[in-house]
């Protein structure tokens, strides 16, 4: 059982390797994918990410993106595990789009406990300690109140797949989704979506087939404790490895999940 001054620490080393890792303006691009990219900085923020935590905390573990594409996935254990998404939104990086962060979170027996999601572009810095409440710059935040499936502003993403039997899946489910809401968003940061929906910017959100733990590993503690509810798009229990994440407050769950069901 971790202490609430070790759960504090924790934050705070997070908060700290974030916004030391912040942004390089180096932007050399090496393609992961037919549309999928990576850049130095990518590999340079993860480096400084766990080099700082793994001063501090030589006993845990460490899943990140970059090492995960570089050296294959790492099994998550009960052991504390630091997961780590040194740039999520690379596209919007490489095309001057300000929506990209850095996203730490810090899982305790498989659980999401401390969620750090920074975007030291705009200066937005998101945190949450499980049982502790979510901040943005240090003010509390909480999930929006609507209750309306056709008033809320849905999010979603295309994804990096660009064969037809997957494009034509997204756009068919975009297009029965746009019945069913009052518009839609696609922000192209998985991680700045669940803190769009933990402030109440955004009321849903869902997305299948992303990179891994690391995009929702922060931001899932931040919505869950801004009041939100995050699950599987089917409506089952949200796991942090399955690449599936749907969130939304918790007047929204029910419908969105039967809107999610008929598609997914």
């Amino acid at each position: 059982m971790v202490d609430n001054d070790s759960l504090s620490e924790f934050l705070a080393s997070a908060v700290e390797a974030a916004q030391k890792a912040g942004f390089y303006q180096t932007k050399h691009v090496e393609h992961k994918g037919q549309v999928d990219l990576v850049t130095e900085t990518d590999k340079a923020c993860e480096e400084l990410i766990f080099n700082h935590l793994k001063q501090l905390y030589p006993t845990h573990k460490f899943i990140g993106e970059e090492t995960t594409a570089a050296f294959g996935t790492t099994e998550l254990t009960d052991d504390p595990t630091w997961i780590v998404d040194p740039l999520d939104g690379t596209t919007n990086f490489v095309h001057g789009f300000p929506f990209v962060c850095v996203s730490i979170g810090l899982t305790i027996e498989k659980t999401p406990t401390i969620g750090v999601v920074y975007n030291p572009i705009i200066n937005e810095l998101f945190t949450a300690i499980r049982g502790r409440g979510a901040f943005l710059n240090g003010n509390p935040i909480k999930v929006s109140s609507q209750t309306e499936l056709i008033s809320s502003l849905l999010a979603t993403e295309a994804g990096t797949k660009r064969d037809k039997l997957t494009i034509d899946a997204s756009t068919n489910r975009i297009n029965s989704l746009l019945f069913k809401v009052r518009s839609l968003r696609m922000s192209g940061s998985c991680a700045l979506n669940l803190c769009g929906i933990a402030c109440g910017r955004l009321d849903v959100f869902f997305e299948l087939g992303f990179g891994g733990p690391w995009d929702v590993a922060g931001g899932a503690v931040i919505v869950r404790e801004a009041g939100g509810v995050v699950f599987d798009p089917s409506g089952a229990d949200f796991d942090i490895t399955a690449r599936r994440v749907a969130a939304s407050n918790p007047f929204l769950k029910d419908a969105f999940v039967d809107a999610l069901r008929q598609l997914v």
